[in-house]
């Protein structure tokens, strides 16, 4: 049974989505605070976590820069912050979607198992365990990734995002067909996530983008891996 996380300071909500999580078959466990949920997360083992950002205590920002690139899980954020700011931001430190308060609990579910799903099936894919592309390197079984050498820390969305890339080099990306074939969805979100994500894997993997470009935007129409 897969373990979730819920840091959540309204009680009402955070047992909403308590109920309807178990209902479709999760362990669930909730804190309303951020220090006990940063308890939780260091101390214990889930395989999704769901996170407010106005919490008592450590924010959910807090929590993302203490978290983010040291757990390889997905992490959702959950807010009544609709504006566009606070969803770079926390995209930024590491959230692997952003969910803007109110929202539907079926939306909720159908996130939280396309996460799930697309994380399991990147994780056991069968093809073979190291691609290397010219000076970058990824190894798909212990999931790390090194560029001339050195290790690169993504956290897992971007890791699944790039392992695709690699995996399927020279074609052109829609935003959509990324959504679809990593986030596991389509009009649940929009092209800020994307956005983001790949501008974060190509400040890790790229620190000078004079010298090679990886992931290449085709204006009007995507983005593609160039090898």
């Amino acid at each position: 049974m897969k373990r979730i996380l819920i840091i959540e300071d309204d009680q009402s909500i955070s047992e909403l989505q308590k109920d309807y999580l178990e209902m479709s078959g999760y362990e669930v466990i909730c804190s309303f605070d951020g220090d006990t949920g940063l308890h939780y997360i260091k101390n214990d083992q889930f395989d999704l976590i769901i996170l407010d950002l106005m919490l008592p205590g450590k924010d959910g920002f807090e929590i993302l820069k203490e978290v983010a690139d040291s757990k390889e899980i997905p992490i959702l954020i959950v807010s009544a912050k609709s504006e566009e700011v606070y969803k770079i931001k926390g995209l930024n430190l590491g959230a692997d979607d952003y969910i803007t308060k109110p929202f539907g609990m079926g939306e909720l579910v159908a996130r939280v198992n396309s996460h799930l799903k697309t994380y399991e099936k990147f994780k056991h894919s069968p093809q073979k365990k190291q691609i290397k592309v010219g000076a970058l390197s990824i190894d798909k079984e212990d999931h790390r990734v090194f560029m001339d050498g050195h290790e690169v820390f993504l956290t897992q969305k971007e890791f699944e995002l790039l392992l695709f890339f690699m995996e399927n080099p020279n074609r052109v990306y829609s935003k959509e067909e990324l959504f679809e074939k990593v986030w596991g969805y389509d009009a649940l979100s929009d092209a800020t996530t994307i956005t983001v994500h790949i501008a974060r894997i190509r400040e890790k993997i790229q620190p000078n983008p004079q010298i090679r470009q990886y992931i290449q935007t085709v204006w009007g129409a995507g983005y593609r891996f160039k090898i």
